[in-house]
């Protein structure tokens, strides 16, 4: 069954954030994610709220953020998505680092799961 709920590109930024958040520190509060997104407690507050209706997250009021399998799911597919694209920027059109880290920030949001196997097998048989 397809989710109705559609996230948005911040959304998905906070997800990716909480998810490697939690890879290198374990437990996530909403101050960790507000300092690392250089956001405001309460507009990463209405975030987690929006994140936790669509069943990404769970979270208790001044509690940890947790991913749930959906939203670790979702955190990890944003997460492959922005690397591939970087490493394509990097590696075969030699951009610069920084510009293509914030280039594959915007275009994660935007590629399908197809697309994306596709461009990491091309980027394999390049290596051949």
């Amino acid at each position: 069954m397809k989710d109705k709920y559609v996230l948005t590109a911040s959304q998905e930024d906070y997800l990716k954030q909480i998810y490697l958040l939690e890879q290198e520190q374990g437990e996530v509060r909403v101050t960790d994610v507000a300092k690392y997104l250089g956001l405001s407690k309460p507009s990463v507050n209405r975030a987690i709220n929006m994140l936790k209706e669509g069943e990404y997250i769970e979270h208790e009021h001044y509690g940890t953020v947790k991913l749930t399998p959906k939203g670790e799911k979702t955190a990890n597919n944003i997460l492959e998505s922005y690397k591939v694209v970087r490493k394509f920027f990097i590696e075969v059109l030699e951009v610069d680092e920084k510009t293509a880290e914030a280039e594959a920030d915007l275009i994660e949001h935007n590629i399908s799961k197809s697309t994306r196997k596709k461009w990491k097998k091309f980027l394999k048989k390049r290596k051949k």
